[in-house]
């Protein structure tokens, strides 16, 4: 049967997986539901609607599942909640948000991160194997993909969609939708492309390439990004050039490029996470 710490509070609508550990000083309210495996190691707060899935690992202070951060919410809204997939930590003090909205709920896939302070908003929709790093806070709505890494004390603006394997540099932010495996080095600033991270993935050298191709085409070409969407449709058929055609079709901000650099500053080398 579950283990619960005396000093644990545990709403009576809670229901736990036979081997879920809630640590002492835990307080779980409303409607939550726990999977196999999952440890509450101590002072996690949770509230539902709430599903967690299988061995996932809370530390003290987290907040997963609570009222979004605005006048316009009522807190005692409960709404369709949050769902936590399987095999997360999330970190000291780090905290997920619950929808604001009344049809899907905040969305964490499974074996992401979530370091100290780590942040991520109402109706976030976050994949698989992301790495939020200290302190680092998603906005409302946006939609984080497979693999990404958003650095420490970086900002995600709500309503931004970041591609798979792309990477958020420490201290900077983006308001645009970051391509796929694009580099922001600076404020909206895509100042490089992720090699390493490409090639921890095991990407070949024609398929890096491919990625330095596009990545050059949006931001060193000098093109319009109108015109450059038109030279990457040429390219249509190769699966690496489908996934950026299908990305920008599905982007709501303009795209996150090289324009506002300030010319004085030299370009950033090509980095990885």
């Amino acid at each position: 049967m579950p283990r619960i710490h005396p000093t644990a509070i545990v709403d009576s609508r809670v229901e736990l997986a036979e081997d879920v550990e809630i640590g002492p000083y835990c307080i779980l309210e409303g409607r939550i539901r726990i999977g196999e495996g999952t440890r509450l190691r101590s002072h996690c707060f949770l509230q539902g609607p709430l599903t967690i899935g299988t061995r996932n690992d809370l530390w003290p202070f987290c907040c997963i599942g609570v009222a979004p951060q605005t006048l316009h919410f009522d807190p005692r809204q409960e709404g369709p909640g949050t769902l936590i997939g399987n095999e997360n930590v999330f970190r000291e003090h780090s905290s997920v948000h619950r929808s604001i909205h009344d049809t899907e709920p905040t969305r964490i896939g499974n074996r992401n991160l979530f370091m100290d302070s780590g942040h991520a908003g109402h109706d976030v929709q976050m994949g698989n194997e992301v790495v939020v790093a200290n302190g680092a806070a998603i906005g409302g709505h946006a939609i984080i993909e497979d693999g990404v890494i958003i650095g420490g004390n970086s900002a995600v603006h709500q309503f931004v969609r970041l591609g798979h394997g792309c990477m958020i540099s420490g201290t900077v932010g983006t308001a645009l939708d970051v391509l796929p495996w694009f580099t922001v080095t600076l404020l909206n600033v895509a100042g490089s492309f992720n090699i390493i991270g490409l090639r921890r993935r095991g990407f070949s050298s024609e398929a890096i390439d491919t990625v330095r191709w596009v990545y050059r085409l949006f931001c060193r070409s000098g093109l319009p990004v109108a015109a450059a969407k038109a030279k990457l449709q040429e390219r249509a058929g190769d699966p690496i050039i489908d996934q950026y055609i299908a990305f920008i079709g599905q982007a709501n901000r303009p795209l996150c490029t090289m324009r506002g650099r300030k010319q004085s500053m030299r370009e950033p080398a090509e980095s990885g996470s």
